[in-house]
């Protein structure tokens, strides 16, 4: 793919960059030549993605990156990736702390990254903000009560971002991606067996969609392009489409394949 404009240079920060999705996202940056800043809770993953691209590895909290981030790349932050993300599974009667856990880091960790970055691409006019959200956002996820709302949550987050301040300047991107082979789908079992493995992509595809959704200024990333089938499925006739996921939960259920 060609190279899109305005990259080269930019300041970028990626979330969650120690391995998957954000891993790919930051080599494509740095391949571009943007700076780029790599975040993630476990420190020797994001020193040796930095390593390997030659950026900068700020490691640490996703919620608290920014300041420290910007600092790093010299006093602005011109792309942000909000990737850092919880694939937590489990049903209503999940643990109060694993819903609290996905609420904080699929969705609260990208509110407070805007509060910190929308007063400077405010000022100077423009910004780009990346939510990692999943298909699940825009669908749901069998046996994953937790992650299904809250990356409801993260796409609701981003498209208000882009209503509000696209006319200012802010560009948004939704990323929902189906099954990426990450250690994120391997720890889905065999929910992500029957539903996402049997289409899953590497995350490099991923990047490559995010890069072509940047040159159309496209909200929407679907690197896997049925998704917006379903999509228009599920809004079209909601009872026929969750009858059809039911019985996508009963198969699962009785452990077909």
């Amino acid at each position: 793919m060609g190279s899109v404009q305005g990259v080269q240079g930019a300041a970028v920060v990626v979330t969650g960059a120690g391995g998957g999705i954000g891993a790919a996202l930051a080599r494509r940056f740095a391949a571009e030549g943007a700076r780029v800043v790599v975040n993630d809770l476990d420190e020797a993953k994001a020193r040796k993605t930095a390593e390997e691209i030659g950026a900068i590895a700020v490691p640490g909290d996703a919620s608290g990156v920014v300041p420290l981030a910007r600092e790093a790349l010299g006093g602005a932050i011109d792309v942000y990736c909000a990737n850092a993300g919880l694939g937590s599974g489990g049903s209503e009667a999940a643990p109060e702390d694993v819903w609290e856990a996905a609420w904080d880091v699929n969705v609260m960790a990208h509110v407070r990254a805007a509060r910190e970055l929308l007063p400077e691409w405010l000022e100077r006019g423009g910004g780009r903000f990346v939510s990692t959200v999943s298909a699940a956002g825009l669908l749901t996820m069998i046996g994953a009560a937790p992650y299904s709302v809250t990356k409801h949550g993260a796409l609701a987050f981003a498209e208000w971002l882009s209503l509000t301040y696209r006319h200012r300047g802010v560009k948004v991107h939704a990323i929902c991606p189906q099954g990426v082979r990450t250690d994120m789908l391997a720890a889905t079992g065999s929910a992500g067996d029957l539903v996402l493995a049997p289409t899953a992509i590497e995350p490099a595809a991923v990047a490559d969609a995010l890069f072509a959704a940047i040159a159309e200024e496209r909200f929407l990333v679907l690197p896997h392009p049925e998704v917006a089938g379903y999509y228009g499925a599920r809004a079209g006739d909601p009872d026929r489409w969750l009858t059809s996921m039911n019985h996508l939960q009963q198969k699962w259920e009785a452990g077909g394949a």
